[in-house]
């Protein structure tokens, strides 16, 4: 047995302060320093190959970040929602990497190294894209050198490009995922996830806060941001090409007293097959369904009212910069909430988190309301409305963390450990479509139901003109007024140009986010009861690998069918 772990006399100290007895534990002190030291410890030897991961994860947050920053800048522009909609495809390829990530897994050059021959030739990729992109993504932003030129922002391009970059980033985060298990020993593989999140948020927000906080001061533009990462791209890929070299792990000796980790040995057809296996597991169809729908009572909230404050004239660069004290937040409550996600019954959590988030969807559609009523006479907004901001910015996080890690928790649970990472992928990406395809829907659906007309400035009139030529002047105007229905960014530039102002006559935000919570509210009838009857169900009959296949049918045909009752 190992003298730390004998039993040590309990040394205590007891200090007298004001007559209140302080006691100050010396053997937990020295518990902890001794797992600080073993900590440093475990890592020796690994400590070069955790700093890689680290930058490789940071590089892989980068694109995720410029591709949150796009939407922001459109809207400054005042691009019409359905082209944010179609913008929103963008997001896509992270959601779906399960779809090729067999192919990445099982096809490469050994002489190479398995990863090394997906991820350097992927991260040349998104360097060189990002070269090419920086030469036209001014013009396709719509700015222009020439003052007398009227751009329109390019949107279709500009989502081909970043479903692109997303593409190959989600490609490189394959690659990374399965380097790690191999790059870092046996007893350390578990600080690869914290590389993954700590180092996709650390790339997120250079590519995100960073970038809109520069561009909107003017130090930086998009193109000379894209160059300069395109550069570090390129330099640090070829770094890891030559001098980083992967390990073959069927031929690592086993250590001293370790076991080698031994890579999952599925080719690609046999995980498309477990993938055909999930699938037609009986209680997948309610778990589809339910994943895939849980998410409409608050996309319009979710993923307008950032675009609506901007609208109103709230900076885009105090947008972003919200963002950081959401981090402390995440972190924090993430910590917090765990523990109350660990057991048989995760989803209680999630279940008494979602009319909470419902109900901050309100309050965050009530906030766009408020806003421009807290606008000061000078144009920006006093301090105190952007305290608010914050406040029920991380009240709604709250709701929104506590929902994640009690639906992670849940997967963890359900998933089959025989072929868990596919099993997990599976359900993330239902879950992530979920989000995405009820956001892309609220977006294009906002401009139906909204209706703006161009109106005139009231003026004085000018007495000096002439009556007809005062009439005439008056009537071309109103033609173009009448004609001018403040819908992109050419309408309401035109509009300013002829000396009016965009009025919304209808706001369909408002009635879209009350219409989703409404609907929310209704599906949770169904989704209470589902979710509940769905953690009774005992582990053994998620499994998708059995010795007998007829064990699939465990779960009675009739049975499934009654989750879709709602009493």
């Amino acid at each position: 047995m190992d003298k730390h772990d004998e039993k040590q006399p309990n040394k205590t100290s007891v200090l007298e302060n004001n007559n209140f007895p302080v006691a100050v534990n010396e053997e937990d002190n020295l518990e902890s320093n001794q797992e600080k030291r073993s900590m440093l410890k475990d890592l020796e030897g690994d400590k070069f190959h955790v700093l890689v991961l680290f930058f490789l994860y940071i590089f892989q947050g980068i694109p995720l970040g410029l591709k949150d920053a796009i939407p922001l800048i459109l809207s400054n522009k005042n691009v019409p929602y359905k082209e944010q909609a179609t913008y929103s495809i963008s997001s896509y390829p992270f959601s779906m990497k399960i779809l090729w990530a067999p192919l990445v897994d099982s096809v490469y050059v050994a002489r190479f190294g398995r990863r090394k021959s997906w991820l350097v030739p992927v991260q040349y990729l998104i360097g060189i894209m990002m070269l090419i992109c920086s030469q036209y993504v001014t013009r396709l932003l719509g700015d222009s050198d020439d003052p007398n030129e009227a751009l329109k922002p390019d949107v279709g391009t500009l989502t081909a490009m970043f479903f692109i970059l997303n593409f190959l980033a989600a490609t490189q985060d394959v690659a990374v995922d399965g380097w790690a298990l191999t790059m870092l020993k046996p007893k350390n593989v578990g600080y690869a996830s914290t590389c993954n999140s700590v180092g996709q948020t650390t790339g997120w927000c250079l590519g995100y806060i960073l970038y809109t906080s520069l561009e909107g001061y003017g130090v930086v533009t998009l193109s000379q941001f894209l160059l300069f990462w395109g550069i570090m791209y390129l330099i640090i890929t070829t770094g890891i090409a030559i001098f980083k070299k992967e390990k073959n792990t069927t031929a690592v000796a086993p250590e001293s007293d370790e076991a080698v980790l031994a890579e999952p040995e599925l080719g690609m057809v046999d995980t498309y097959k477990i993938l055909w296996k999930i699938i037609r597991h009986p209680l997948i169809p309610v778990v589809s369904v339910f994943l895939l729908t849980f998410g409409f009572g608050f996309s319009a909230a979710e993923s307008i009212t950032r675009l609506k404050l901007i609208e109103q004239g709230v900076p885009k660069e105090k947008i972003a910069m919200l963002e950081i004290p959401m981090i402390p937040v995440k972190i924090g409550f993430t910590l917090f909430i765990t523990r109350f996600t660990v057991g048989p019954r995760p989803m209680n959590v999630w279940l008494g988190s979602f009319p909470f988030r419902l109900l901050f969807c309100l309050i965050l559609t009530l906030l766009v309301y408020v806003t421009p009523l807290m606008k000061l006479e000078e144009g920006g907004f006093p301090t105190f409305y952007y305290v608010i901001v914050i406040g029920v910015f991380a009240l709604h996080r709250v709701a929104l963390y506590a929902m994640f890690v009690a639906i992670m928790a849940f997967f963890a649970r359900i998933s089959d450990p025989a072929v868990g990472g596919t099993f997990m992928t599976f359900l993330n990406t239902l879950a992530n479509l979920g989000q995405m395809w009820p956001s892309s829907f609220s977006l294009w659906f906002v401009d139906i139901i909204t209706w703006k007309t161009c109106s005139p400035k009231s003026e004085p009139i000018d007495i000096s003109v002439p009556t007809i030529l005062r009439n005439y002047t008056r009537s071309a105007n109103n033609t173009l007024f009448e004609n001018n229905h403040c819908y992109g960014t050419i309408e309401v530039d035109e509009c300013k140009a002829g000396e009016g102002a965009c009025t919304t006559l209808t706001e369909g935000f408002y009635i879209l986010s009350v219409t989703c919570v409404i609907i929310g509210a209704l599906w949770f009838v169904w989704g209470w009861r589902t979710i509940r009857r769905l953690q009774r169900v005992e582990v053994d009959k998620w499994r998708v690998v059995k010795k007998d296949e007829d064990a699939l049918k465990d779960v009675n045909e009739d049975e499934k069918f009654k989750y879709f009752y709602c009493f």
